[in-house]
């Protein structure tokens, strides 16, 4: 409880924007609703092996605790996915997008409105697609692979490439 309600402190004084993407009341409110509905579960008993495959081609091999998000276990786990997670889960961009293998998918918790919005932004979007951020490690994932998508809808890239062409 104490880690949920530091968590709902720390979120509570996000500003009002983050990497440039300005976030509505609401999508920080989802933002919290993901990280303390994904950390209650958390023990440090309960860990879970999950492999992302990299856009190269790349398996990475992660140890997770039980209630992370996947975005949590990329960024914890110092995991070289090029412009993961930019909005650093607060359900405002599409960073984090993961493809899983379709019985996998079928076990994931719902989905919500705000990430399918979210989703539509995604390069690569498929009928398994779901955002890293969105997504709580459970023990029954043990074992878990993730693809991470060949390409990244990431505006801080973008903005780069821009600067560079004048």
């Amino acid at each position: 409880m104490i880690r949920m309600n530091l968590a709902l402190s720390v979120l509570s004084r996000l500003p009002v924007t983050l990497s440039g993407v300005e976030l509505t009341k609401r999508g920080r409110a989802m933002a919290q609703l993901a990280l303390t509905s994904c950390n209650l579960f958390d023990s440090s008993a309960d860990r879970v092996t999950v492999h992302f495959i990299n856009r190269d081609g790349e398996r990475l091999t992660a140890t997770a605790k039980e209630g992370e998000s996947l975005l949590e276990v990329v960024v914890n786990q110092n995991l070289s996915i090029d412009g993961f997670g930019a909005c650093e889960g607060t359900l405002a961009c599409s960073t984090c997008h993961l493809i899983f293998e379709e019985d996998v998918f079928q076990k994931l918790d719902a989905i919500t409105d705000e990430e399918l919005d979210m989703l539509d932004l995604a390069y690569g979007l498929t009928d398994t697609s779901r955002l890293g951020c969105q997504v709580c490690v459970k023990k029954a994932m043990d074992g878990l692979t993730v693809q991470v998508p060949a390409e990244v809808a990431d505006m801080r890239r973008e903005l780069e490439v821009g600067k560079q062409s004048k």
